[in-house]
């Protein structure tokens, strides 16, 4: 049901005929929310650094416990996304106090939810572990990290709802200042724990569990000032909860089928030998690098379509798609043409094995090819969510899945070892699997039916 308000406020979005002022408001979002994007592998790059003085077993452990870590808080990503959406729509629609107390709620949302999976990760650390077939010497490093991270993971949660809400109000540089931040506390408490007072693999854990909680402390102090400045109450609602899970569903849904993708890309890989998996993790960090650019530009989408759409203005809407899918194909070709012109380069930083570089050059020809591509398939997505479409991205994700997965399966039968089977492995995950995608994304895209959806929900 639409929210009634007795004002509207200006909508912040350039009229739809200045695009160089569009431009501007979209480099404004976009730049502060890829150094915050940027900031967060951080952590467990300098986690990697300082662990690895320890040996090669405290830092097989560290590998293992944060893909299990990260994992766990890719899949809660919902959070951000789902509060993005509702908070720009609804103060699209001028309504900033319940803009905050849909805010507040997902704040509460995620640290509910992070207190439980803290809770269960702490008791499940042995298990999972275990179950990733760990090496004896290495399980015990694993299991220490999980469990004393696992303390951090209500504030992770939380900063996630927190990012969620400033971004929605088009506020993308206190995130970034909190991020920074968070990152330079991390490496400070990571070296003191580990080395000065050595706590081992354990102290890493705690040192990013303390980050994580003081930068949720400061992000939750930034929106209760708003809020109460807005004569917003701070406890939370059985109904904006309730809400929250609501709308974060189809998008956990959504990030389930994506990182169902990436696993199956990395069981490809893994069985077509060493060199293609080797070959494989320098392709997935390369890739990973480009997708946070793309992923600023699609942050700054659902921020300024959701406002758009809360206003009421599908025109805006309209004109922010088209200028926002611009930009992001002509970042993703011009990511692609460095790391093509430089892929013959790069391989050699990552490996000295030449089967590995000769499979890691070629491939990034591949990826050069499809990143424009990715592009526009990172602001659709991100013009959806904005749009509060999450049931079809939903559906959508399911659907590309299975177009992708016969042909991974094709890839890991058939392909031969080396070079083409990395290659052929990223012909059908850069190309078929983001090629789906793009045509999902670009049908629900080119009707007004998502627009509808966007303007309904506010």
């Amino acid at each position: 049901m639409r929210r009634q308000t007795s004002r509207r406020s200006p909508l912040p979005t350039p009229a739809p005929d200045d695009r160089r002022a569009l431009d501007r408001q979209i480099v404004a979002l976009a730049v502060p929310a890829l150094g915050a994007l940027v900031a967060e592998p951080l952590f467990v790059l300098v986690d990697s650094a300082v662990v690895g003085t320890l040996g090669t077993e405290e830092l097989a452990g560290l590998a293992l416990a944060s893909t299990v870590l990260t994992t766990v808080v890719g899949l809660c990503i919902f959070l951000a996304y789902a509060t993005t959406a509702s908070v720009a729509r609804t103060i699209g629609a001028g309504d900033r106090g319940h803009a905050l107390r849909l805010g507040i709620d997902g704040m509460w949302l995620g640290a509910a939810l992070g207190v439980l999976l803290g809770a269960a990760l702490w008791l499940a650390a042995p298990a999972l572990v275990d179950l990733l077939g760990a090496p004896h010497a290495v399980a015990p490093h694993a299991v220490a990290y999980l469990r004393w991270s696992a303390p951090g993971l209500p504030g992770m949660l939380t900063v996630l709802a927190a990012t969620g809400v400033l971004r929605g109000m088009l506020d993308t540089r206190t995130p970034l200042w909190v991020a920074a931040g968070g990152a330079v506390l991390n490496a400070v408490l990571s070296a003191a724990l580990v080395l000065g007072l050595g706590q081992g693999v354990g102290g890493s854990g705690l040192g990013t569990a303390v980050a994580q909680l003081t930068m949720a402390a400061v992000l939750v102090v930034v929106v209760a000032r708003g809020a109460r400045d807005a004569h917003v109450p701070l406890r939370p609602t059985h109904a904006g909860l309730g809400l929250g899970l609501r709308t974060g569903a189809p998008l956990l849904v959504r990030t389930v089928s994506l990182r169902l993708a990436i696993l199956l890309a990395a069981w490809v890989a893994t069985g077509l030998g060493t060199v293609t998996l080797a070959g494989h993790q320098v392709i997935v960090a390369l890739w990973g690098l480009a997708a946070f650019t793309l992923d600023a530009l699609a942050i700054a989408a659902q921020a300024l379509v959701g406002r758009s759409l809360g206003a009421g203005d599908l025109t805006t809407a309209r004109t922010v798609l088209r200028r926002t899918l611009q930009w992001g194909v002509a970042a993703g070709a011009a990511l692609g043409v460095v790391l093509a012109a430089t892929g013959q380069w790069l391989a050699p930083v990552f490996s000295a094995d030449d089967a590995v570089r000769a499979a890691v050059t070629t491939t990034l020809l591949v990826v050069a090819v499809t990143l424009p591509m990715a592009g526009w398939v990172f602001v659709l997505d991100g013009v959806l969510i904005g749009a509060g479409d999450g049931r079809y991205l939903a559906g959508a994700g399911m659907v590309t899945l299975a177009v992708y997965a016969p042909a991974a399966l094709a890839v890991r039968a058939l392909a031969d070892p080396g070079t083409t089977g990395l290659l052929w492995s990223w012909v059908a995950f850069a190309g078929l699997f983001m090629a789906a995608r793009a045509a999902t994304t670009g049908l629900r895209a080119r009707g007004a039916a998502w627009m509808v959806t966007g303007a309904a929900r506010t």
